[in-house]
């Protein structure tokens, strides 16, 4: 039988009138959460519209070695258009599992029909960067470069000397802005 931390099974059950725990279903603790619930919320997924779906995923598989969560899929019809709001959607829609985690994965849609816009600079409002953490930040630096990608600004230190903490920002081949960390990987 698997052991959980006291952390992992208070988020796997809930206690009911101070009796023995149960399992609860997150969805039925959501879906209850006007009668008074604990209402649980977890960050599900990160979407990016892409230009070109199947080129944007290859980018995010080859640099950051995300992993595909199945092949790619079609969402269309009235019950999406309802969901989202625009008429006569039709998305190509592939999802790739992050490095590092299970939830959330990253979703990558290509609309029939998109507008295009200048890419966004790392002060607007709004949806700001995506941040990977690595080793080796020159390495990943050149396989953005190389893959399409674009540099924003310029390598920095933000810990010391003694325990570097590199940063720096770049762009995906579409312009959307990533950060890349390089912390100190000395044992303290």
């Amino acid at each position: 039988m698997p052991r959980f931390s006291p952390v992992q099974l208070r988020s796997r059950f809930a206690w009911s009138g101070g009796k023995h725990p149960r399992f609860v279903n997150p969805c039925r603790l959501l879906s209850s959460a006007r009668q008074g619930a604990v209402n649980l919320m977890k960050l599900a997924h990160i979407n990016l519209v892409a230009r070109d779906a199947d080129k944007l995923a290859a980018f995010y598989v080859n640099v950051f070695k995300c992993e595909s969560l199945g092949e790619p899929w079609r969402l269309s019809g009235e019950r999406v258009s309802r969901g989202n709001g625009l008429p006569n959607s039709d998305i190509y829609s592939i999802w790739l599992k992050l490095p590092g985690c299970d939830i959330p994965f990253l979703e990558i849609h290509e609309h029939k029909v998109t507008h295009d816009i200048k890419p966004p600079r790392v002060n607007e409002p709004g949806f700001g960067h995506l941040c990977f953490q690595m080793d080796d930040l020159d390495a990943v630096l050149s396989a953005v470069i190389d893959a399409g990608g674009a540099r924003v600004g310029e390598v920095t230190n933000f810990g010391s000397a003694e325990k570097p903490f590199l940063i720096i920002y770049a762009r995906d081949p579409e312009g959307n802005i990533l950060e890349l960390e390089q912390p100190c990987n000395e044992p303290d």
